[in-house]
């Protein structure tokens, strides 16, 4: 893709999948799913109400929620050394001599 007339058509059509609201972007897979994860892809971005069931049904199958903020402190906060007073101070040392 060296040519002016090719970069010109490429960064145009990605242009017009922006004005669009679509996305481009890049997933790793094994070969065997990648018409699967294709044909998904399409369907999702047609949007509709059949958009709208595969994304609900493909959530429920992965079970995975939104990332949500504080999620490491909350996991301390219900540990069960929460609270047990622990001494976490290190000791300073000047290290040791190696010789080179």
């Amino acid at each position: 893709m060296t040519n002016k007339s090719q970069k010109r058509a490429v960064g145009n059509y990605r242009q017009r999948l922006g004005e669009r609201g679509i996305a481009r972007f890049e997933v790793l897979g094994l070969p065997v799913d990648r018409e699967l994860i294709r044909s998904l892809a399409r369907r999702l971005a047609a949007a509709g109400a059949d958009a709208l069931r595969i994304r609900a049904m493909v959530r429920d199958a992965i079970g995975e929620e939104p990332a949500q903020k504080g999620g490491v402190l909350e996991a301390l906060r219900r540990s069960p050394l929460a609270g047990a007073q622990l001494d976490l101070k290190r000791h300073v040392t000047s290290g040791r001599k190696v010789n080179l």
